[in-house]
């Protein structure tokens, strides 16, 4: 049955798989049980409407009440979180080339991951309905299930749950979500804080973040998002000795963000601008992205990253990835307006969906009757980003923007961390478009660390930055 499809026979009771393991983490030897199991979310008439399936990591303690627990999930929307599971997060990970090159055919290689975080925290790994081994219920529909507002109510219900049924309303609770999964992580957040809900959060991590969706909407009239990727771009074509400078990488990047303003109010301008500062403006953008002052001209001087990804190298017949900037390809159309595909992502695909299929069902025994899904693109097609009013507000059109509910959360909880993870190749949720966002939004920043690194999105594909995420992660916990 496709995972979209509502199923209406009686749901079988919730299935687990339990199985016992060892390792050693950070230098310390820790026995822990992996624990995949349902848990059958009613609606509000009492009737399931979803099977979550869920991974919990859990260490052999005596008394786990007090140990911290950490959720986790990516986004998509329509992602399960076997990103994360099998990049960074899990006791077991994917080793693919740290150097931006393809994993190519199997077999992959699969690890005990060293740097996991088990010796200082549960964590409970998290996959939306439709996603993973997550299905709906009885008569659900995906409309039910699949948007902003009901995905964030469906996952704050499931914490609740897992707390209640494992026992630890006591212990430290963290959030940890990629992409999509900070959208998710806030609005899950915002959920359990205030109105009795009783789940405060110790720490909040967002990796590779979007809260504001204004940021990354490349439409004609919308100039934010052009700026908000100039320093995404400046890094890129810097990586790629396109453009070449006498500063350190840091301070040229401090350089562009410093134009940013700058080119703001040249695009805001639009006709208005006056030829000779058009032509300076134009001039700094090919400075700072190696594109052509020609090819700029021609684009009045908007940069659509597709199109960037395209431009780039074009002389040389490749483009640039997508989710991380650093990995080239080659287009059977070279002449092109646009990449065929991302090049970073294909690079990976194979080798983390067999790798997430070979542990779930080798490794921890799981033999469901029906597949792991890594990815639905339906979800993501049908996704409802529509936020719930007030019955008395009036219903404009607008866009997503949860910074708001951040800010707030810090308000209200004193206790409250975060952190911001950002790869300076991202070219989904670049860098310079959340530190525009925490500028505003009320938000209190001097709680939140700004992390970056030297990769993509999915920056724990390059070793030191693996490295370094996870040191950050476990250094938001003894903040």
């Amino acid at each position: 049955m496709e995972p979209n499809t509502p199923n209406t026979e009686p749901p079988l009771p919730p299935r687990r798989f339990e199985t016992a393991h060892q390792g050693v983490f950070h230098g310390s030897a820790v026995s822990y049980r992996c624990l995949a199991a349902e848990a059958h979310l009613p609606d509000s008439d009492g009737k399931p409407r979803v099977s979550l399936v869920s991974f919990s990591y859990l260490a052999d303690t005596e008394d786990p009440a007090l140990r911290p627990v950490t959720f986790v999930f990516n986004g998509g929307p329509g992602s399960a979180s076997l990103w994360l599971h099998m990049g960074a997060i899990g006791p077991r990970i994917i080793k693919v080339p740290s150097d931006a090159k393809p994993t190519g055919s199997g077999p992959y290689t699969v690890c005990d991951n060293d740097l996991c975080n088990l010796d200082q925290t549960d964590l409970v790994f998290i996959d939306p309905p439709g996603t993973g081994y997550s299905q709906m219920l009885g008569d659900a529909k995906a409309a039910d299930v699949w948007g902003l507002d009901a995905d964030a109510d469906l996952i704050a219900q499931f914490i609740k749950v897992w707390l209640t049924t494992h026992r630890r309303w006591a212990s430290p609770r963290y959030l940890c979500g990629e992409s999509y999964g900070t959208t998710r992580a806030v609005a899950v957040a915002g959920k359990l804080s205030g109105g009795l809900a009783g789940v405060a959060f110790n720490g909040i991590a967002l990796i590779s973040t979007i809260l504001d969706f204004h940021t990354a909407r490349f439409e004609k009239g919308n100039v934010l998002p052009d700026v908000c990727f100039l320093p995404t771009f400046a890094a890129t074509a810097l990586y790629h000795g396109k453009i070449s400078t006498d500063l350190s990488r840091d301070a040229f990047l401090d350089k562009v963000r410093d134009f940013a303003p700058e080119y703001l109010a040249a695009l805001f301008a639009g006709s208005r601008l006056d030829e000779p500062r058009r032509i300076a403006v134009r001039d700094q953008l090919a400075a700072f992205t190696g594109l052509s002052p020609d090819w700029l001209d021609r684009t009045r001087l908007r940069i659509d990253p597709a199109r960037f990804r395209k431009e780039l190298l074009r002389s040389s017949g490749q483009t640039v990835g997508r989710l991380d900037s650093r990995y080239v390809g080659t287009d059977y159309d070279q002449a092109g307006e646009l990449p065929e595909d991302d090049v970073s992502s294909s690079a990976i695909d194979s080798a983390f969906v067999s790798s997430v299929n070979d542990h779930l069902t080798r490794t921890l025994g799981i033999d469901w009757d029906r597949p792991y899904v890594p990815f639905n693109a339906q979800a993501l097609k049908t996704w409802n980003w529509v936020v719930r009013k007030p019955d008395d507000a009036l219903a404009w059109p607008g866009y997503v923007n949860v910074a708001p509910i951040l800010g707030r959360l810090l308000r209200d909880n004193p206790g409250l961390r975060v952190l911001v993870a950002s790869g300076l190749y991202d070219l989904a949720t670049p860098f310079y478009a959340v530190e525009s966002t925490l500028a505003g939004n009320g938000i209190a920043c001097e709680r939140i660390r700004m992390t970056y690194y030297e990769a993509g999105h999915m920056m724990y594909l390059h070793d030191p930055s693996l490295a370094a995420l996870m040191a950050d992660l476990r250094a938001l916990m003894t903040a």
